[in-house]
This record gives structure tokens, sequence and C-alpha cells, in this order.
């Protein structure tokens, strides 16, 4: 049996809303702060009814800060679970000073995940709205999509594609995915 693609989706400016504070995407804090943005629900559906894993991966540093409850995380999660066809949640909970493995944009969440799961890398996306989880899917090597807010954010690296939502890159997603099924 061939391993399947899987989607790599950042959470925060992806996912749900973050909010935007000194021209930062900053993730919420609180549950009742978590919102879903437009067409993400529709929008996960058809991809995992394309056949397509879907798997978040997401940087929180604010858990090493403390300021972010684990229990809030925890909760905000249970939403995603509830709502949308996910087939995992992988968290990177390190500070950026430490170093870890895991923590966009190095790629180890991505990979750890794909083996977990048996997920075909060379048939996979990832979606992520800032230059980390630009750079993290290069280095893991799969197709790149950028959700660009228009903040102006400098990337390192070049996304293979740009749209200003998930939900308005489901169909180069499908496509991309489509034609790596079909192809040698």
């Amino acid at each position: 049996m061939t391993a399947r693609p899987g989607v790599f989706l950042d959470r925060d400016g992806v996912l749900n809303q973050a909010f935007v504070v000194d021209d930062v995407p900053t993730p919420p804090r609180r549950l009742e702060d978590f919102h879903l943005l437009p067409g993400v629900v529709e929008t996960c559906r058809a991809l995992a009814d394309a056949g397509l894993a879907l798997v978040v991966v997401t940087n929180q540093p604010d858990l090493a800060r403390g300021a972010l409850d684990p229990e809030a995380l925890d909760a905000m999660h249970a939403v995603l679970r509830e709502q949308l066809p996910l087939d995992d949640i992988v968290v990177c909970p390190h500070d950026g000073r430490e170093g870890c493995w895991c923590r966009k944009p190095r790629p180890g969440m991505i990979l750890d995940a794909a083996r977990r799961l048996g997920l075909d890398l060379n048939r996979s996306v990832a979606v992520g709205d800032r230059w980390r989880d630009i750079d993290a899917a290069h280095r893991a090597g799969i197709h790149a999509v950028y959700v660009d807010w228009g903040l102006g954010e400098p990337l390192r690296d070049s996304p293979d594609a740009r749209f200003g939502s998930l939900a308005e890159a489901r169909d180069h997603v499908l496509q991309v995915c489509g034609a790596l099924l079909d192809g040698p």
C-alpha cells in the first residue's frame, strides 16, 4: 500500500485567528480568544475527503515562557479536534533559545509526524503564515504554501505558492497533491 500525502498546517494565522501586536502575529492565550478563521472547517474537510492526512504543527513558545496555561492550550486543541478532521496535532513547547529539533524553522515536527503516521513527504504540502513555516517545509523537502496576511514580514526562503488564506489555497493544495499522486 502506498503511503498517503499529508498537509502540515500551522495553527495560528492559518487555522485560527492570530492577533497582530506591533506588526507581529500573536497567538491567542485564552480559549475565549480562540476562533477558527472563515472557510477553515470546509477546507479541512475537502482536503481530508481527498485522502490527505491533516497534521497541525505549531510552535507554542508561550508554554516555556509561562505566558500560556497548558490547560488553555489543551482546550484550544480540543476545539480543533472537534471541528476539524485532523490526524494529529504536534506542538513544540520550547522557547527559541532552547535549540530543540522540533521548533520551526527546523523540520522536526514534520519529519516525526510523517514517520509516525507513515506519510509520504514527497507528496506532501505545508501551509504556514510565517517565515519559520516556509523554512521548515523546505527543510523537510515538501511544497510550501504561504498564507500572506500582508504584514510585510520578510521571508528567508521563497514559498512555492502564496495565498491570502487556507480557504484560498485549497484548490492549489488539492492540485499539487493530485499532480503528485498522478506522477511517477
